[in-house]
């Protein structure tokens, strides 16, 4: 009995947005298909190999078959086939893990004319539409029937039961029309299929088989050849080399070897910025190929991603996200690890617990810092390009672990600074601190332009002494849970803390904030509710004010706290506000300190100023600009 389903809406706008796309990369579309069929016969070969012996073993092939006359391509697989369910769900739903972001991503390529990002997704059984106009799948799987589904790509396919000897999966692909600008037919050239498979799957563990024509010596009847004649005969040939890349000695395998096989296995146009290729013996023994991508995945931040590498078994396909390889701040990661040490039969919550999974993964894990380290050292341009990519990730291993790795990933650590035009890393931060200096200086705030207009960042300005500009909100939350680089304490130039003061300095803030008790406290008096002190201010040069706070809870981190959503108790900083008593705002202000009504007014209107130079709003716009207002009416009088 045949049946009639129609795609699920996201589906159709996938189908339609694809397949009426400009696409440059049409060749992917057999790369998938064989990438396909290889999952097969790893899932059929893993049923027998732990069935004892239940499910018969096989000669595991995928064929290819070209017919001009009919203008057909068809991918033979022997592996696990699919039910009437698999259908449904892995045909008939179009990246259903990811779909709406997929969609998006594909709309806006297409406005910006930038189509090969779709080549990013790994749409796989569905690239074929890109060539074809209709598509037979005839599959069956371990004592099941035979089913085939048809389908043109629009709107609707079709299932029916047939008749099939063998388990695995038949995909035919009816050619498109050619057109003035895309010619279909170039893929019934065997000539150019055997290009692809090189080109694409050529490290595929299965032989891709095709019966190819060829040219041969031809023979008299006692087998001897004769001169200048030829004759031309049918021959299967292997297209594939079969050897796993990550298999082979590594002398043997080329920058250009990893970059093509990382392309083709993760649906990336793009090299990536960074490949290892570990050959691990020891305590734990595994091949494993790491990747860090030249681009974020685009679903890197969404709920729905899944970190990990891809798991093999003594060559046979586990898992493809095996999260267990990969600590979370490195989930930008792809790539592989195959390993001996692990039961075939090995369940997920086995995997879970698997010491020997963790040991990998620490291995994993150190190698990947080792690289970037080294990669740093000799090109730090390409580096930047990283840091500017997962950077955050970097910082986030570090505050995740309570700075337990610290001293792992702090020399990956790299910032804009006050002094330096390039972003520098913390060693040669401290190489280059003035003599006496005590502290490994910071600012943190939204943008690099807006911590420039921090008034403590004057004095450091006038003194020469550089502080590391920290514009992500996990950065100041990181230097906390380190505390220090190398022994040297890291220090918020917001701050208020008197005691890294010289005692002379000390004395010298005690006796001006006595001199001026009576200011200082009808300022306090008239921000009650707004800041915890009113002090003298060592730190501010052209400023009259600026706001700091104390015992290690800045502004930035109290609004980090503050802004998370369903946040349980808010945070709260204790603020001072620092008056520079050497600016002729402050002596004006010691004229008017017995008016408490005028003080009220200057106390606003300084507050205000000293969080918009924080970088903050003001809370009170309209009490702002009347205070504003009614104070220069009255310097104007």
């Amino acid at each position: 009995m045949k049946e009639t389903k129609e795609f699920q809406t996201e589906s159709k706008e996938l189908l339609n947005l694809m397949i009426n796309s400009i696409y440059s990369n049409r060749d992917i579309f057999l790369r998938e298909l064989i990438s396909n069929a290889s999952d097969a016969i790893d899932k059929y070969k893993y049923l027998e190999l732990t069935s004892d012996g239940k499910v018969p073993g096989k000669s595991y092939e995928i064929w290819i078959k070209t017919d001009s006359k009919n203008r057909t391509i068809t991918i033979t697989d022997n592996g696990i086939g699919m039910s009437k369910e698999d259908l449904i769900t892995n045909l008939g739903t179009i990246a259903h893990s990811g779909s709406k972001e997929f969609s998006e991503k594909i709309k806006e390529a297409k406005e910006k004319n930038d189509l090969d990002i779709i080549g990013q997704f790994g749409v796989g059984f569905y690239s074929a539409f890109m060539v074809a106009d209709r598509i037979e799948v005839k599959t069956k799987t371990l004592n099941d029937t035979g089913y085939l589904f048809v389908s043109d790509g629009l709107s609707t396919y079709t299932i029916e039961d047939v008749e099939k000897e063998d388990t695995g999966t038949e995909i035919t692909l009816h050619l498109r029309k050619n057109t003035d600008e895309i010619d279909y037919e170039k893929y019934l050239n065997e000539y150019n299929i055997e290009n692809l498979v090189k080109k694409y799957s050529d490290f595929v563990r299965y032989p891709i088989k095709m019966t190819v024509k060829t040219t041969k010596p031809k023979l008299n009847d006692k087998g001897e050849q004769i001169k200048d004649k030829t004759v031309e005969v049918l021959e299967d040939k292997t297209l594939n080399s079969m050897i796993p890349l990550w298999k082979k000695n590594k002398k043997d395998i080329t920058e250009e070897d990893l970059n093509n096989f990382y392309k083709d296995n993760f649906a990336d146009f793009d090299n990536p910025l960074l490949n290892l290729n570990l050959n691990i013996e020891g305590v734990v023994s595994f091949n494993s190929l790491v990747f860090v991508p030249s681009h974020a995945p685009f679903d890197l931040y969404s709920q729905n991603y899944e970190k990990g590498l891809k798991l093999y078994i003594k060559g046979i396909y586990i898992k493809d996200k095996t999260k267990e390889l990969v600590p979370d701040y490195l989930k930008f990661l792809k790539g592989l690890v195959d390993t001996n040490d692990l039961s075939l039969n090995i369940s997920r919550e086995m995997l879970q617990e698997d010491v020997r999974l963790k040991k990998m993964s620490d291995i994993i894990e150190n190698k990947v810092i080792s690289a970037l380290k080294d990669l740093k050292t000799s090109d730090n341009e390409k580096y930047q390009k990283f840091w500017n990519l997962y950077g955050e990730h970097i910082t986030y291993g570090i505050y995740s672990s309570y700075g337990f790795k610290k001293d792992a990933l702090a020399d990956l650590l790299v910032y804009q600074t006050l002094n330096n035009e390039k972003p520098i890393d913390l060693k040669t931060y401290k190489e280059n601190m003035k003599d006496g200096q005590k502290y490994i200086y910071y600012a943190s705030g939204r943008s690099v332009e807006a911590i420039k207009l921090l008034p403590e960042i004057e004095k450091f300005k006038k003194d020469g002494i550089d502080v590391l500009f920290l514009t992500k909100e996990l950065d100041e939350f990181a230097f906390r849970m380190m505390n220090d680089y190398d022994k040297v304490s890291f220090r918020n130039i917001t701050d208020h803390d008197k005691e890294e003061l010289s005692k002379e300095d000390k004395d010298k803030l005690d006796i001006a904030e006595a001199e001026n008790k009576e200011l200082l406290d009808n300022l306090k008096a008239a921000l009650a509710g707004k800041v915890d002190e009113v002090s003298i201010s060592n730190k501010l040069v052209d400023s009259p004010v600026c706001i700091s706070t104390k015992d290690g809870l800045s502004l930035n981190m109290e609004k980090t706290i503050n802004d998370i959503p369903n946040g349980e108790e808010k945070a709260k900083a204790i603020k001072v506000l620092e008056i520079n008593a050497d600016h002729a705002l402050f002596k004006a202000l010691d004229k008017v300190k017995g008016d408490q009504e005028k003080v009220n007014k200057y106390a606003s209107v300084l507050y205000n100023e000293a969080m918009l130079l924080e970088g903050f709003e003001v809370e009170d716009k309209e009490t702002f600009i009347k205070n504003l207002n009614e104070l220069m009416l009255e310097s104007l009088k």
